[in-house]
C-alpha cells in the first residue's frame, strides 16, 4: 500500500519529538543520539518544504494574519539551527562548515520574524546591527567592562523571566494547547518565539566566538586515514617495517585501547599491564579513585619519632625532677661536690657585689 503525502502538522510533531529525545539524551557518542539527531533534523528539512509548497508565511502579510496553530511553525528554522549545533565533528574545517550552516538557519528564523514586525524595537535593532556586519556582531557594542557586565546580567534576568513565563505558562491549564482559551495560547506560543529569538541572538555571538577561535586552529596537512582500520594497519606496518629515528612515541599510539598488543616480531604497540591473576584485577575495579593510607597515624608518630623528627619536652614535664638513685654512689658524690662549689662561690660572691658602679 502506497503512503500519501504527510501533513505538516504530522510531520512536525514527529520533528518535535525526535528533537526532545536528542536533547534528553546526554551520551552524544551513542548511536541512538545520533540517529535521532539525523532523523530529527531530515524531518524539520522536510517541515520547510513542505512549508514552502503551501506558501504558509507570505511577506504580504502581518502577525494578525497567522493562525494560532499556525505559529509553532515559525520556529523550523530555529529548530534546525539548535540541531546542527550538535552534531559531531571531526576537524575544524566541518566544525566550520556546520557553524556556517547554523548562522544561515538563524538568518532565516530571524528575517521570517522581521517580515511580520514580531521582533521588539531593541531586537529589530539588533538585527540591524548584525546584517551591517555578521561576522562581528555582539549582542553587546561597547568596550566598557562596567557596561558590559551590566549588559550580561540584563540579559540573563531577561532569560530567566522569560523562562519563567514559559513554565508558568505551560503548567496553567488555561494555557493548554488543546482545549485552552485560544488567546492565551495564543500568547504562550509568542512568549516561546520571544525566547528563543533572544536565544537566538546569544546563539549568532557565541558562532562568532567560536569562528575566531577555529580560524586560529593549525591546519592539517596528512590527508585522513580512510578508515580506523587503515589508519590502524598503517600505524603497524610502520611500526614493524620502517626504520625511523624518532626515539618518543606519537601519542595517538600509547592513548590507543583497541588493535593487538604486540607485533609479530614481538615488539609492543601500546601499554600494558601484567598482573599475576584474575583476583588483582578484581580487586582494583571497585578500589577507590584516590590513594589508600598505608599506615595508621600512631604507625606514622612512631616512625617521625623514631627518626629523630619530633622534638619533646618542655611544659609540666619540664620542670619534674628525676629520682636519684641511691645505689650510684658516683652520681651521689658529683651532685654533692656540684652543691659545695656552688655554696662557696655564693659565699665568695655575695648578691650584688659585682655592680660596684654609680653607687653613692
Amino acid at each position: 500500500m502506497v503512503e500519501g503525502p504527510r501533513t505538516l502538522k504530522s510531520v512536525f510533531q514527529a520533528a518535535e519529538k525526535k528533537r526532545i529525545a536528542v536533547e534528553g539524551t546526554y551520551e552524544a557518542n551513542s548511536p541512538t543520539y545520533r540517529e535521532d539527531l539525523a532523523e530529527s533534523l531530515k524531518l524539520h528539512q522536510e517541515c520547510i518544504q513542505i512549508i514552502s509548497k503551501i506558501s504558509m508565511f507570505s511577506p504580504n502579510e502581518g502577525l494578525e494574519d497567522i493562525a494560532t496553530s499556525d505559529l509553532p511553525y515559525l520556529l523550523v528554522n530555529y529548530r534546525i539551527a539548535e540541531l546542527l549545533q550538535k552534531i559531531s565533528t571531526q576537524s575544524p574545517q566541518e566544525r566550520k562548515a556546520a557553524l556556517s550552516a547554523t548562522r544561515d538557519a538563524y538568518e532565516r528564523f530571524l528575517h521570517l520574524l522581521d517580515t511580520y514586525s514580531i521582533l521588539s524595537p531593541s531586537e529589530s535593532k539588533l538585527f540591524t546591527t548584525y546584517n551591517e556586519d555578521p561576522s562581528a556582531f555582539s549582542t553587546i557594542s561597547t568596550a566598557d567592562p562596567a557596561a558590559r557586565r551590566n549588559a550580561k546580567i540584563s540579559n540573563f534576568k531577561m532569560e530567566k523571566e522569560l523562562k519563567n513565563k514559559l513554565e508558568y505558562m505551560r503548567n496553567s491549564p488555561r494555557y493548554l494547547e488543546d482545549g485552552g482559551d485560544e488567546e492565551a495560547v495564543r500568547e504562550l506560543y509568542l512568549t516561546n518565539i520571544a525566547f528563543c529569538t533572544h536565544l537566538a541572538f546569544q546563539g549568532l555571538e557565541g558562532i562568532n566566538r567560536e569562528m575566531e577561535i577555529l580560524a586560529q586552529a593549525p591546519t592539517s596537512s596528512m590527508p585522513q586515514a580512510t578508515s580506523d582500520q587503515d589508519d590502524e594497519r598503517h600505524r603497524i606496518g610502520a611500526a614493524s617495517d620502517s626504520y625511523s629515528e624518532r626515539l618518543d612515541t606519537p601519542l595517538g599510539s600509547l592513548t590507543s585501547s583497541t588493535g593487538p598488543l604486540l607485533t609479530r616480531e614481538g615488539k609492543p604497540l601500546r601499554p600494558f599491564t601484567l598482573t599475576a591473576n584474575r583476583q588483582e584485577l578484581a580487586k582494583g575495579v571497585f578500589r577507590p579513585g584516590h590513594n589508600l593510607p598505608t599506615m595508621s597515624i600512631d604507625e606514622y608518630l612512631e616512625e617521625e619519632r623514631r627518626q629523630g623528627n619530633i622534638i619533646e619536652g618542655g611544659g609540666e614535664a619540664s620542670g619534674r625532677q628525676p629520682e636519684p638513685d641511691e645505689d650510684n654512689m658516683e652520681k651521689a658524690d658529683a651532685e654533692t661536690m656540684k652543691a659545695r662549689e656552688w655554696d662557696e662561690f655564693t659565699e665568695a660572691n655575695p648578691k650584688g657585689s659585682g655592680n660596684t658602679l654609680n653607687r653613692g
